[in-house]
This record gives structure tokens, sequence and C-alpha cells, in this order.
């Protein structure tokens, strides 16, 4: 079950609020209204936008808003929970034969344990079983890895393309030396464009691409315990032996987390 990640937003209003605050201590209001730049954001964001359209297709690029979202989602996967599933499984595999096992996977909300059961109920072999799982493992990850491969190039764009903006207000005070007056304030704009895109890559696209990246892990790191069951149900493994080696993913830190989750569910 997916559920709002709090610390996404937590962590990039606690940046902002932060450097908001470093800008306040030193110029107060006034200063504040020196780092506000138009032009920068402009040559910034535009940079941003063009270089990821050159860079990927439009199919691609209709997932990013998708992508984006997942960064703010969660996923509670309580593996105790998960573990003890496939020992309940396997129990009635063993006392009823795996045709039984069909009739209860109504209750499984899980599509990939139900596509994994519903293979061991047709009696193929656990090599194959495994194989067609892991493809879909395989694939999923290459799924992620192309959305997250959009957030990533944007991280690489924003600072260079602040960079190029800086030349461009770097050419144009050397354009007005006549006037000694102006050069400080046009180099403090000069420079808006790298403080824009340093804070876009390193506040919003390369912190969510790390995330998506933490959680694919995760996922796969559930897919595979996941295999693991559907194939110790299938060759009929004895339920306890079952709950020792799918036991063995969990660490003993999980497993206190996980007691905790279930104790706070049944409390509530």
């Amino acid at each position: 079950m997916k559920k709002f990640d709090v610390m996404t937003p937590i962590g990039m209003a606690a940046g902002t609020i932060l450097i908001l605050m470093a800008i306040l201590s030193s110029g107060g209001a006034a200063g504040l209204i020196s780092f506000i730049d138009i032009a920068s954001v402009l040559i910034v964001v535009g940079g941003v936008v063009a270089g990821t359209v050159i860079a990927f297709s439009f199919a691609e690029l209709k997932v990013v808003p998708k992508v984006m979202k997942q960064a703010f989602n969660t996923s509670n996967h309580n593996l105790q929970e998960l573990i003890d599933t496939f020992v309940d499984l396997s129990g009635k595999a063993r006392r009823e034969g795996l045709l039984a096992l069909e009739a209860g996977l109504e209750e499984v909300e899980d599509p990939f344990i139900k596509k994994g059961v519903l293979l061991a109920v047709d009696g193929i072999e656990p090599d194959v079983i495994k194989d067609i799982m892991m493809a879909e493992v395989v694939a999923m990850e290459e799924r992620h890895r192309k959305g997250r491969a959009i957030l990533e190039k944007a991280g690489e764009y924003a600072p260079t393309w602040g960079m190029i903006g800086t030349l461009v207000g770097l050419i144009l005070m050397l354009q007005n030396l006549s006037d000694p007056s102006s050069l400080g304030p046009s180099m403090a704009v000069a420079l808006l464009t790298t403080l824009y895109g340093t804070i876009l890559a390193n506040l919003v696209f390369l912190p969510m691409a790390t995330k998506l990246s933490n959680k694919t892990e995760e996922e796969v790191f559930v897919k595979q315990i996941i295999i693991e069951g559907v194939i110790g149900v299938q060759s009929g493994q004895n339920p306890k032996i079952l709950q020792e080696k799918l036991g063995a993913f969990i660490s003993n830190k999980d497993k206190r987390d996980d007691e905790g989750l279930g104790e706070m569910d049944n409390a509530s």
C-alpha cells in the first residue's frame, strides 16, 4: 500500500527555508529582493527544458509527472507479514495440494505474488518460474531507470545552464565598463543564474532521482523475497524451513520494525 512520503516535501521545504533565512539574516527583505531575477530564471529553466527535450523522446518525457509523483509516495512493505503469507500458502499446499491455492488468491493484493502462485499452480518448473518472474523484475528496473534518467540529466543540465547564464551576464557587464557603479550589481545578477541552477539540481532533481533509485532497490529486494517464497511453496518445502529461509532476508532491525508496525496496526 502506497502512502504519502512526507520526507520529500520536508527536505525541500527545509532547504528552501534555510537558504531564505541565510539571505534574510544578511540583507533583510531588501537583500531577498536582490536574489530575484526573472532573466536568470528563464535561462536556467528554459535551458533545462530545452536540453531534456533534445535528449529524450516525447514518449519518455510524458512520464515525467508520474515519475516525480513517485518521489512523494512510499510503499509500506511489512516483510514479516509477507513471509507469514508464504508460510500459510506453504502449509495449505502441503495439506490440500497446489491447486487449492488458487481459490485463496482473491485475498492476496500483490499482483506479483498472484502471478507467481498461479505459475506454481500450473505446474511449471521452479527454474522456469524464477526466470519468468526475474524477467519482470528486470523490466521493472529498466522502466524505473529510464524515468530516473530524465531527472538525473536535468540535475546535470541545471548547473551548466547556470554557468551559461553567468557568462551571458558577464559579457553584458563587460560591455558597460564605462559605468563603474554598475559593475557590482551586474556581477551579482550574473552569478544568480549559477545559484539558481545549483539549487535546482541539488535540492530538487538529484535528490529526487536518488530517492527513486532507493525505492527501486527496495522493490527489487521485496520481489526477490516473493520469488523465493513462490519457489519454496511450489517445491513443497516445510513451512518452518521456508520461514527460516525467507527470514534470512530480514535483518534484526527490520524484524523489530515490522513487529512494531504490527503492534501499532493492532492497537488502531
